[in-house]
């Protein structure tokens, strides 16, 4: 497995809290005083003008169809739009599209498009841009950003599979029709991926070469149709980004944005705690040390970080009913909320499923099981396991001490923490754990011992060494759990806990062929209650993040994993802030 895209790998596809829109309405402030009895009120009225600065780290290209890197991701997402964008339950909504039609059991969507709408140097959006985007994707290598629906690695992320288009033609003048090789539930989700102008690559000679300019990594200058526009790149140093005064939902009240590259993420969270940038993502669970700093707010959301425990199927003692049975005593016997709590300072998301706490495709049966130690016991006497020498642990109907092997990278403090309160809870159940493997060093691990880890880590899975493995995926905002829970995938290494179940395979191709929304949620309540009955996967939780922002800033932000700067295009900078 690619150790960079475990970790980081793009975008994207590309988890969220309720979002609070920017107001253009005045705004109240209380701000700290030396009075005695009460806080100076000041009032402020959205004004123009002002800069705000964000974070980048080092990438390679501002082209948004092949960038990997996904602090630039983000901000692209100011300079272009797409079809479609995703609302705050990860639902579809219209951006460039104003309205559209699905025919042919999903197979054909016709799609109208907003007449109102122009790029950054002035020329109309027309529908012929969105034809010449994507085709240029399509002509893409394989693993260019939106052409994969996801890599066979741990830790990847889905991402839109524009392979499925066969064809993109134009209507009329203001409309567009995509035919898909087949009707499936993302077709929407599919048609999220940034639209770039055609006129801007065309000129010359016709042929591939078009195509082959569009993808060019150098010497590329972004124009989009967003809400800011691109002024100019620094190599390695800064992007400038200006209010797109022609934006069809008015001016950005922010006059300009500069994205400036900084080394690493703790460069980035010096760099905001000294107020040389106004925004930054948090690295770790601690920002609440940020609470009482008048200059800094912090809007927490849940992101795409998601922590689970896996169980080895290839493994008798998870086969079975018995094996059921012993998953089902873990569910109720592992406090996650105590992990939560004193590991991520609550800065987690408890839940059963690999599915983002804020989708409209969660089900109520997301929450379907608790701390319960007594619940625990019981599963565990039901396959017929007791302290039969009554030395603290279980053993089987053949008297065997029952003994469980966990797997995970000690290498990250917070999951070889989060193993040790799990290996606790096991003990309290009458089931002996180990640790692997074993952590040699808290302190001065350097990216070389983090490589060699999960090198071991890989020859135990690829091998089956293991009983319990806990890790993580980073998951997309696009749905699809058949890389994980698929028998097919088992020869990829994403389904690595070798998990096959006919009624698992039945139902994640009905959620992936379902052709209505209405067919989809359906579809989304029926695998999640099977996950929750077969659990091929202990879910833990979901990781929280804060976006940090510089207090000046009003307006709140929309935060989402998918979008950190979603919003800011509404806030505004007061006049003797500026």
């Amino acid at each position: 497995m690619n150790l960079k895209k475990f970790w980081y790998l793009t975008l994207i596809t590309l988890i969220m809290i309720v979002m609070i829109g920017c107001d253009k309405n005045d705004l109240t402030i209380e701000n700290d005083t030396n009075s005695e009895n009460k806080d100076e009120v000041v009032e402020y009225t959205p004004e123009e003008g002002g800069q705000i600065i964000v974070p980048l780290t080092n990438f390679n290209t501002l082209n948004p169809l092949i960038t990997e890197n996904s602090s630039y991701y983000f901000l692209s997402k100011l300079i272009f739009e797409g079809l479609f964008e995703f609302d705050k339950d990860l639902n579809v909504k219209n951006q460039l599209a104003e309205s559209y039609n699905i025919k042919d059991d999903g197979r054909i969507i016709e799609i109208k498009l907003k007449n109102n709408i122009f790029w950054h140097d002035g020329e109309r959006f027309k529908p012929e841009d969105v034809v010449f985007t994507v085709n240029t994707i399509k002509y893409a290598s394989a693993d260019s950003t939106y052409k994969q629906m996801f890599t066979n690695s741990i830790g990847s992320r889905v991402m839109s599979d524009t392979r499925k288009i066969l064809d993109v033609s134009i209507k009329d003048s203001d409309s567009i029709v995509i035919t898909f090789d087949k009707g499936f539930s993302n077709n929407l989700e599919v048609l999220t991926f940034p639209i770039i102008p055609k006129h801007i690559f065309t000129s010359g000679k016709a042929g591939n070469n078009y195509f082959a300019k569009a993808l060019e990594t150098s010497n590329y200058r972004p124009i989009g149709t967003g809400p800011f526009k691109f002024e100019s790149y620094e190599n390695m140093k800064e992007i400038r980004l200006s209010a797109n005064d022609k934006y069809r939902d008015g001016k950005p009240y922010i006059n300009e944005i500069i994205g400036r590259v900084l080394e690493n993420e703790e460069d980035i969270l010096t760099a905001f705690e000294t107020g040389q940038i106004n925004i930054a993502t948090t690295v770790d669970v601690d920002w609440d040390k940020y609470s009482q700093n008048s200059r800094i707010k912090s809007l927490e959301f849940v992101s795409g970080n998601y922590e689970f425990l896996g169980f080895n199927f290839r493994k008798e003692l998870f086969s079975g009913e018995k094996g059921q049975g012993l998953r089902r005593a873990m569910a109720y016997g592992i406090n996650r909320q105590s992990i939560i709590q004193k590991l991520y300072l609550g800065h987690g998301t408890q839940i059963d499923v690999p599915v983002h706490p804020d989708s409209w495709l969660l089900s109520e049966k997301a929450n379907t099981f608790g701390y319960n130690l007594e619940l625990a016991k019981e599963e565990l006497k039901k396959i017929g396991w007791k302290d039969i020498n009554e030395d603290g642990f279980l053993e089987d109907e053949n008297g065997k001490t029952i003994s469980i092997k966990i797997l995970t990278n000690s290498y990250n403090l917070m999951r070889f923490r989060t193993a040790e309160m799990i290996k606790d809870d096991l003990k309290k159940l009458g089931i002996n754990a180990t640790i692997y493997p074993e952590n040699k060093k808290q302190d001065n691990i350097t990216i070389e011992d983090i490589k060699k880890q999960w090198t071991e880590i890989n020859q135990f899975i690829n091998g089956s060494d293991y009983d319990i493995a806990i890790l993580g995926w980073q998951l997309s905002v696009i749905p699809d759990l058949s890389f994980a829970f698929h028998s097919s995938q088992i020869p990829y290494n994403t389904n690595f806990i070798r998990y096959s179940n006919e009624n698992m395979d039945k139902l994640l191709q009905n959620t992936f062929l379902v052709t209505t929304r209405e067919e989809k949620l359906k579809a989304y309540d029926e695998l999640q209650g099977f996950i929750v009955e077969d659990l091929p996967y202990l879910s833990l939780f979901f990781k929280n993040k804060a976006l940090l922002i510089d207090n000046k800033i009003i307006g709140d932000f929309e935060p989402t994993f998918f979008n950190i700067y979603k919003g800011i295009e509404k806030c505004y900078i007061p006049k003797s802030l500026q």
